[in-house]
């Protein structure tokens, strides 16, 4: 595979709409990227934006070299079938459902494509996104590579062996979610403390924002950057230890195993 080969994109919301701005930005001519959406609105939407074009969902996977399955989990089944018959066989299927197993996918195909399930996140969409790739048997490594490339325009990419699909999909499919809740909680107590809504907002988000950064960018641990900041009897210290009391640890630790347990009833 190479920039020129053909893409089928199924399913055009915001997370198909972040993989075709990554698709362009990796090289791929967007005269080479078909969608299938069925709101008719959104398709004109994006083939004007990108320059792109669109298809019904048959002719698109006759032709493509490459197929993105940015569909619900629960619409996946009905998607298969409804492609199993028109698909070009040499395709690679790349899908992004919570969830789906590639076993799945090439049960319910009964093509023989090679497949290759991906769990990305939602800062995808700002290109700092974080996407874990299991790779299936027959997969080509330009094919690998044709993957791998995309979706690192779209942020960090690592490769997993299947099985820990689901753990990565508790940690970074729906760990944003989990900072989101916990800026809320954040934004509450500082308003519960007098600040005003805004204040309160600005204070937290750059906050959270800064730390993010320190730890990316200083080469140190969270352990590390934690210490750092919590002098002994110190503010900081009085809020870890509160934390500490309410049991955080386990308390996340049952959060990601909720979301990993969901995520295996999905398959």
């Amino acid at each position: 595979m190479d920039q020129q080969s053909k893409v089928a994109v199924i399913g055009a919301g915001i997370m198909g709409e972040a993989l075709i701005s990554a698709l362009i930005s990796a090289g791929v001519n967007p005269e080479l990227i078909t969608i299938s959406e069925k709101r008719a609105e959104r398709s004109a939407e994006l083939t004007a934006k990108y320059s792109i074009k669109r298809a019904p969902i048959a002719a698109n996977v006759a032709a493509a070299d490459a197929l993105l399955l940015v569909v619900k989990p629960q619409d996946m089944a009905s998607v298969l079938e409804e492609i199993k018959g028109a698909i070009n066989p040499t395709a690679v299927v790349i899908t992004f459902a919570a969830g789906k197993t590639i076993s799945f996918i090439t049960n319910a195909l009964s093509t023989g494509n090679p497949i290759v399930r991906v769990m990305p996140n939602t800062p995808t969409l700002v290109g700092a996104g974080m996407a874990a790739v299991s790779i299936g048997p027959g997969v080509t490594a330009e094919q690998k590579q044709f993957v791998l490339n995309f979706l690192a325009a779209t942020g960090t990419v690592i490769e997993v062996a299947e099985e820990l699909q689901d753990a990565v999909t508790a940690t970074s499919g729906s760990g944003p979610a989990y900072f989101f809740a916990f800026v809320e909680a954040m934004v509450a107590g500082a308003k519960e403390l007098g600040l005003s809504e805004q204040d309160a907002t600005t204070l937290t988000i750059q906050t959270i924002v800064g730390a993010a950064k320190l730890l990316d960018e200083s080469g140190k641990s969270a352990t590390t950057l934690r210490e750092n900041v919590t002098s002994p009897n110190g503010t900081t210290a009085a809020a870890l230890a509160s934390f500490a009391a309410s049991d955080l640890n386990s308390m996340v630790a049952q959060a990601m195993k909720a979301a990993r347990d969901r995520s295996q009833e999905l398959a």
